[in-house]
């Protein structure tokens, strides 16, 4: 289980952004400090699939990346198993399988030869390496590449190895942001089919995206991010039944409205 209470993040302004910005009104802005991510909750227990939605630059992927360690929060706590990895970062990396957008792969390796990489910077023997590789091409439908140099994959083929890459070490707790974007359809669907695979394991997933059918087909519970705070965090029914509508796209903006108007 993970659960993130209060997370905040702020980021200091330059002087060319307090110039270009001079004359606009935003709520996260002050003189100083840009604050992507004001007040940030939610859970997400075993075997449960969470979606993370909100308008483009609303703070979902600062949030993430809190969740990876990559950022340390200025308030607030994440704890995995009981841990607060806010204070203790590096369980948190072991506990943490991560996928952001920027995640990349050593273009002059093969696709087995990176993920193996990453495997012995976990810690794992020469065996487990081995048989969870050969897991993972299986369920990502990967044999067929896996010999490929990783700057001559298709962004479809880099996608499932970066998903590879990223839960090697079978996590506690898998974080995926945006993982379809820019995939054509019988990937977005292997992605997909990976997503409830792990999910029938009981790893908790939580994931990022545009897509509301991804939410429809694959989420119990959905956070709404909306200015920096977490506006909504219920089931994927409350959400229906807040947003006032069976249809994900104007629930979703009802709820954004509603919070825009508060």
């Amino acid at each position: 289980m993970i659960t993130v209470s209060g997370l905040q993040k702020k980021f200091k302004r330059t002087k060319d952004h307090k110039k270009d910005h001079a004359h606009i009104i935003d709520p996260r802005e002050d003189s100083q400090y840009f604050h992507s991510v004001r007040n940030v909750s939610f859970s997400c227990k075993k075997g449960e699939v969470l979606g993370l939605i909100g308008p483009n630059g609303a703070g979902k992927t600062t949030t993430l990346r809190m969740l990876s360690t990559a950022l340390t929060p200025d308030a607030g706590s994440i704890y995995i198993n009981q841990t607060n990895i806010v204070q203790k970062p590096v369980y948190g990396r072991k506990s943490i399988g991560f996928l952001s957008g920027s995640t990349g792969l050593y273009g002059r390796l093969t696709v087995k030869e990176n993920i193996a990489y990453f495997a012995k910077l976990h810690g794992m023997s020469k065996q487990n390496i081995i048989n969870r590789c050969d897991e993972l091409f299986s369920l990502l439908d990967m044999h067929s590449f896996v010999d490929k140099r990783a700057d001559s994959l298709s962004t479809g083929m880099k996608q499932k190895a970066n998903i590879a890459r990223a839960v090697v070490h079978s996590p506690d707790v898998v974080v995926l942001d945006e993982p379809t974007t820019g995939l054509d359809i019988m990937t977005t669907q292997t992605v997909i089919s990976f997503i409830l695979s792990l999910k029938e394991q009981g790893i908790p997933v939580i994931f990022s995206t545009h897509h509301l059918d991804e939410i429809a087909q694959l989420c119990d519970s959905v956070t709404v991010i909306n200015k920096g705070i977490s506006c909504f965090s219920d089931s994927v029914d409350e959400f229906k039944k807040q947003g006032k509508s069976e249809h994900l796209n104007k629930a979703f903006l009802t709820i954004l409205s509603e919070h825009n108007h508060v």
